[in-house]
């Protein structure tokens, strides 16, 4: 008897349907064809185990299954639940009549518990885009796959569980969430608040900046001077997040397998903060069957890079595309994917090698050539796409002690999405750019070009610090949310100055500074 269930193969962000043609016939064989790895071949030992332990009798057949199409690799363990019900269906232990309105994946335990899979958010997407009317998939992914709207999605703890559904043995009813009760009801959960920090108000100030307008932000400064605990109260000030922001990155923690099976959507902005010795294709995504790296962990988040120099220089230069083109493009021999990384680059640095070069009371031991060879480890285009580069100094000890509370994170966050609801409004009829960061030469043009006098003060500004014409851009954009954040049409040269201040980090004139 020939059967057909369904499940579906991640391919980068998005799933594919894959059709699992079951066939026994007279004979003793067992063959899997259609491309399967090893630890799809590996499942007949799995399934054999699982349906003895609760009562079923796998066939004493011949069985042929071809999961099409064909020339797609499948990888992984998750069909194991429709390979198995696809051979009891082909036996006759199962009804058939309603098996090719259901979608399954998960993998089985020897004992027949079926446990949780990667990517159940965009399988479940592809389930309903496929016009299948549910999903059966493990219990811990449950909540994650619920979200897709106009889909009937069960979960299930055995397989036993899945027999007795298809043979109407027993009523099962669909996991429902209530997507936007969740989704507002975790959105303002954060751990760290900018109440915290004392002091460091011009730090503060062009971290405002920076996410108000998407931009790229390295803090410099001596240890202990607050770099890490601000970076960690960015995502504090950000804008919440979309719903359909929120379902894209559910949808690459989902194929990462990181997400927490207590909740059915991220509501909060990703902070990823890798270490430093992590590997270039940790950090954009690879291997031999590709998954998302941290630069797509990241995306509509931070991405904190804590101690910059220390990272290995080749892991550095592969954010330079990322950075402009906000994806990555993994190809391989057979296939290529791409993952979404529109993230904010947050980084952190000692000055030099000691840590206290331009400190107001420590005495740096480190010769002025060193202090350069130091800030060489990153190479000028990288710094160049950073848009502020700010400064820190140690905070004074009147003021870490003082008892007046600092500006809440909230606070911050009103000002923010303020200025992000000016930037969506300009960029309303324009695809792909929803923040001044992400403004191409055309659009700064058009909306951050300053007067006559701003014009004057930047030529001045970049023939004084030997600025690139990248610099240029740079300015201009950050000028240009400085000025949304003041509730301004026209960039003024206040607007200017405060954004030219923001490079004063730049490469050439670092190390002359006494």
């Amino acid at each position: 008897m020939l059967v057909k269930v369904y499940g579906a193969a991640v391919q980068g962000v998005s799933a594919t349907l894959i059709t699992i043609e079951v066939n026994c016939s007279k004979g003793i064989k067992f063959m899997l064809v259609g491309l399967p790895d090893a630890s799809i071949k590996e499942s007949h030992e799995r399934i054999q185990s699982a349906l003895q332990v609760n009562g079923y009798k796998f066939p004493r057949q011949q069985v042929i299954i071809n999961m099409s199409p064909a020339d797609i690799r499948k990888e992984g363990s998750a069909y194991d639940l429709p390979l198995a019900i696809g051979i009891l269906a082909a036996s006759g232990s199962i009804e058939t009549d309603i098996l090719d309105k259901y979608m399954l994946m998960g993998e089985l335990s020897l004992d027949g518990s079926i446990l949780p899979i990667k990517g159940a958010l965009p399988i479940a997407i592809k389930a309903r885009e496929e016009g299948f009317s549910g999903l059966v998939l493990p219990k811990k992914n449950v909540r994650e796959a619920a979200v897709v709207e106009g889909l009937e999605v069960y979960g299930v703890d055995n397989i036993s569980e899945v027999v007795r559904f298809f043979n109407k043995e027993e009523r099962f009813t669909p996991f429902i969430v209530d997507i936007q009760e969740e989704f507002s009801k975790n959105q303002q959960i954060f751990d760290f608040d900018f109440a915290d920090v004392k002091g460091q108000e011009n730090v503060k100030r062009a971290i405002e900046v920076a996410a108000a307008g998407g931009h790229n932000i390295i803090m410099v400064g001596p240890p202990g001077a607050g770099k890490s605990m601000m970076a960690k109260r960015i995502p504090s000030i950000l804008p919440p997040l979309t719903l359909d922001e929120a379902i894209e990155t559910t949808k690459i923690h989902s194929v990462a397998g990181k997400i927490n099976t207590e909740i059915s959507l991220m509501a909060v902005r990703p902070f990823r903060s890798p270490h430093h010795t992590i590997s270039d294709v940790a950090m954009v995504g690879g291997g031999i069957y590709p998954q998302p790296g941290e630069i797509s962990l990241a995306h509509n988040g931070v991405l904190f890079l804590d101690e910059l120099p220390e990272f290995n220089r080749s892991v550095l230069e592969v954010l330079r595309q990322p950075l402009e083109d906000r994806s990555i493009s993994i190809s391989r021999s057979r296939f290529a994917v791409e993952y979404p990384a529109s993230f904010m680059l947050v980084a952190s640095m000692n000055p030099c090698p000691c840590g206290y070069y331009n400190h107001p009371e420590k005495t740096c031991v480190c010769s002025q050539g060193i202090v350069q060879k130091y800030l060489n480890k990153i190479s000028g285009p990288l710094l160049d796409r950073i848009d502020i580069q700010i400064e820190i100094v140690p905070v004074p000890f009147d003021k870490i002690s003082a008892s007046a509370i600092s500006e809440k994170s909230e606070e911050i966050r009103k000002r923010v999405i303020r200025a992000r609801e000016i930037q969506a409004e300009r960029f309303k009829n324009v695809d792909s750019v929803h923040c001044n960061a992400q403004m191409s030469s055309k659009l700064m043009q058009k909306y951050a070009l300053p007067d006559k006098d701003g014009l004057e003060l930047l030529k001045m500004a970049m023939n004084r610090f030997n600025l690139s014409a990248r610099a240029y851009d740079r300015i201009l954009k950050v000028s240009r949310t400085i000025a949304d954040l003041n509730e301004s049409d026209k960039i003024l040269p206040v607007h200017l100055a405060e954004a030219i201040n923001y490079r004063n980090l730049d490469r050439e004139n670092w190390a002359e500074r006494q």
